[in-house]
C-alpha cells in the first residue's frame, strides 16, 4: 500500500507559494503522491499546475474536483494542461459532490447523478486520452477535440461509494478515491465490488485511494475529539453517512486513525489488508503532534 499525503488548502495572498512549499516537502519526505481537495478555496487543478511544476518525481492528484460546474470538455482541457505543466504526473480525481452544494450553491439539478456521471465520462474519457469526441446524451453533449500536446492520457479516478458508481469507476476510470470510508466497508463493499466489475470488464485491477484523518499521539481521546469537531459536517452528508452506517460508527471521529505509532501502524495494516492500494493521510493536528505524525508516515512510506 502506497502512502501519500493530503495537502492543506491554503489561504492568504501567498497561498500558492506555501502550497508549493508543501508539495516540495512531501516530495523531499519521500511520499510518492500528494493530493489536493477542491472545495471553496483555491481551485485544485490550477493550484497543482502552479505549485507542482517545479517539483519533479511526485504524483499530484485532485481529491476531488466536482463535475457539475464544469463541462467535461472544459475539465479535460484543464486537466490535460495541468498534466502538461506537471510533465505527466497528474491524476485527475472527480466526483459528484453533494446535493447541498450542487443544487443549493451552484443551482444545478442533482436529480440524476448516476446518469450525469455516466454521460459525463462518455465525453471526458476520450478527451483525457487526446481523442476527439462526438456524444449526445440526456444530460451532456460534446462535439469537440483538443490539441493540448500531452504524451499519453491523464489517469482518472472517480469518487464512488454505491455499487453502481463503483461499477462505473471500474469500467471507465482507473479506480476510486474515498473519503470517510473505513476498513470494514472497504473490505466488504468497496474492494470486492469495484474489483469484480473491473475483472468483468477486462480492465486492470483498480486503484482504491483511501483518504482519512491521521494523528500520531499519546492523547488519542483528544485527537478523536478534535477530529469530530473538524470533520463534523461529513457526518451529515448522505453519501458519507451511508458509509459510516456500513462501518458501524457514529461519526467522523471514529474513522480518524489516532494513537501512538504502533496503533496507527496497525490501522494502516488493516486498510492494506482490506484492499486499499493508496492511503492518503489527512494530517489535521498542529504542532508537535503534526511533526510526530509526519515523521511516522515518512518511516512507513514505500515508493
Amino acid at each position: 500500500m502506497r502512502i501519500g499525503v493530503l495537502l492543506n488548502e491554503r489561504g492568504g495572498a501567498d497561498a500558492l507559494s506555501r502550497l508549493a512549499d508543501d508539495v516540495r516537502q512531501a516530495a523531499d519526505d519521500g511520499f510518492p503522491s500528494a493530493w489536493l481537495s477542491n472545495i471553496f478555496g483555491i481551485e485544485a487543478l490550477t493550484a497543482l499546475a502552479v505549485a507542482g511544476a517545479g517539483v519533479p518525481g511526485i504524483e499530484l492528484g485532485t481529491a476531488v474536483v466536482p463535475t457539475y460546474p464544469r463541462h467535461p470538455a472544459v475539465m479535460a482541457q484543464q486537466a490535460r494542461t495541468t498534466a502538461l505543466a506537471l510533465e505527466g504526473r497528474l491524476t485527475l480525481g472527480i466526483g459528484l459532490s453533494h446535493k447541498v452544494v450542487i443544487e443549493d450553491m451552484y443551482g444545478y439539478d442533482f436529480g440524476r447523478p448516476l446518469r450525469h456521471m455516466r454521460e459525463y465520462l462518455e465525453v471526458l474519457v476520450p478527451l483525457l486520452a487526446g481523442e476527439p469526441v462526438s456524444f449526445t446524451g440526456e444530460t451532456v453533449k460534446g462535439q469537440i477535440g483538443f490539441s493540448v500536446p500531452n504524451e499519453g492520457r491523464v489517469p482518472l479516478l472517480l469518487a464512488a461509494l454505491g455499487p453502481k458508481m463503483l461499477k462505473l469507476a471500474a469500467e471507465r476510470a482507473d479506480g476510486t478515491v474515498l473519503w470517510m470510508t473505513g476498513p470494514t466497508t472497504v473490505r466488504d463493499h468497496i474492494a470486492p465490488t469495484i474489483t469484480a466489475a473491473a475483472e468483468a470488464a477486462g480492465r486492470p485491477d483498480p486503484r482504491i485511494v483511501c483518504v482519512l484523518p491521521v494523528c500520531v499521539t499519546n492523547d488519542a481521546e483528544n485527537a478523536r475529539e478534535r477530529a469530530g469537531e473538524a470533520f463534523a459536517v461529513y457526518g451529515t452528508l448522505p453519501s458519507y453517512r451511508a458509509m459510516m452506517d456500513r462501518e458501524g460508527v457514529a461519526g467522523p471521529a471514529d474513522l480518524a486513525i489516532v494513537g501512538d505509532e504502533d496503533a496507527v501502524a496497525a490501522r494502516l495494516e488493516t486498510l492494506a489488508a482490506a484492499g486499499v492500494t493508496d492511503f492518503v493521510a489527512a494530517e489535521y493536528m498542529p504542532g508537535e503532534e503534526r511533526e510526530r505524525t509526519r515523521a511516522f508516515l515518512k518511516s512507513v512510506t514505500v515508493k
